[in-house]
């Protein structure tokens, strides 16, 4: 889950990172009483910052100083409403305003590739990090981070050396590194992300922006996470899907895909996508039942599916292994029964694994007419996108 900056903030806050005053408002007159009572701290100035989960909000006019209070209700109006890069801007946060020395970068993240934590930092914050990645590397420091010792004194000087910082830069900024560790740690976080990370004209070190991804694997241990969902901004199918613990991700397309093992799906979606590649058809989702295939299990993620007006087909591909075909076959009988009129589009099923001849019995005894069976992958994947195509 990717948090707002005003999420991020607070959390930030929350652990010891040092950050600047700010509130949140979903409209102007909230926005001009905000500015009131931030600004007072900042000679009148504050920044008026849309709240959208993208970046490059600076270029499309999402960020605007304000020095009166009049101003910032005006920006507030201009920002509030706003379309940046698809994301509507419906609040913004009125943060203090800062007098600058200068802006650095820094960040952790889960590094998947090399299965470690990776620290980055640069002198040179404010800007595009993977511009700078791109245009001069050499100017950003990446160093790895053993899990089980995080980022502590001798961690903190050794990536700020690398960033080119000197000793008396280095004992400022490495106390705000271990906190920013802490929030990593202690947050479940897959990344945390401070640019800039500034000094102002005073020496402090401040968080002036924040981007934090916490790791939905472990909300069973962050409850409180829960509270920072934005559920305006959830698709409803996902969050339908969720209710009913199905492993479920909208996509574009038109070809509806179930199948049982994360594995499996991605290879699913990967052979509807090139299938689809002739008709113009792709995949509309991502659903994982797991090891169950119950007619209840298969009924809801059906139904999820068949919510989606953009699907126009659907590709059933499941491996039996604990569970047998035998067994997912039932439950696709059992889940088109449970349906039954709200089941109108062509179902395209391939069954693999143990009991698979008895499973495609139990399909063709059961003579469907919106079911085909197919017996390999590719074929069933070329099949549900013809169909698809056909319907559109």
């Amino acid at each position: 889950m990717d948090l707002f900056e005003y999420q991020a903030r607070d959390m930030f806050e929350k652990h010891g990172v040092p950050v600047l005053a700010g509130e949140v408002a979903t409209t102007p007159q909230e926005a001009r009483t905000a500015a009131e009572r931030i600004g007072a701290r900042s000679g009148g100035v504050t920044v008026v910052k849309a709240q959208v989960k993208t970046g490059g909000r600076g270029k499309a006019g999402g960020v605007k100083v304000a020095k009166t209070v009049d101003e910032a209700e005006q920006h507030a109006e201009a920002i509030l409403g706003m379309d940046i890069k698809g994301h509507t801007v419906h609040r913004v946060m009125i943060a203090q305003g800062a007098q600058i020395a200068e802006e650095y970068y820094f960040s952790i993240l889960l590094d998947r590739a090399n299965r470690s934590y990776l620290a980055m930092c640069s002198k040179e914050g404010g800007m595009d990090i993977e511009q700078l990645a791109v245009e001069r590397p050499e100017a950003l420091a990446k160093i790895d981070v053993d899990p089980n010792v995080g980022i502590d004194d001798a961690k903190a000087n050794e990536i700020l050396d690398a960033a080119g910082f000197d000793a008396d830069e280095s004992a400022r900024i490495a106390p705000v590194l271990k906190s920013l560790w802490t929030v990593y740690h202690d947050e479940d976080a897959t990344l945390v992300e401070v640019n800039p990370l500034v000094k102002t004209e005073a020496g402090d070190i401040v968080a002036l922006d924040g981007k934090v991804t916490l790791d939905a694997n472990a909300d069973f241990r962050q409850p409180e996470h829960a509270a920072l969902e934005d559920e305006k901004a959830a698709d409803p199918l996902e969050a339908a899907a969720k209710e009913k613990d199905l492993n479920y991700v909208k996509l574009d397309g038109n070809v509806g895909v179930i199948g049982n093992g994360a594995g499996l799906m991605m290879s699913t979606l990967d052979v509807v996508a090139y299938a689809g590649e002739k008709y113009g058809a792709s995949p509309a989702n991502f659903l994982d039942i797991g090891g169950g295939a119950s007619a209840e299990v298969m009924a809801n993620g059906l139904h999820i599916i068949l919510s989606d007006p953009q699907v126009k087909s659907v590709f059933v591909n499941v491996f039996g292994g604990i569970t047998a075909c035998d067994a997912v076959a039932n439950g696709i009988v059992g889940a088109l029964q449970n349906l039954g009129d709200e089941a109108t589009l062509p179902l395209v099923v391939r069954l693999d694994g143990n009991n698979v001849d008895e499973g495609r019995r139990i399909l063709a005894d059961f003579n469907h007419p919106l079911v085909t069976i197919e017996e390999s992958m590719d074929g069933a994947a070329a099949k549900a996108a013809e169909l698809a195509a056909a319907a559109n």
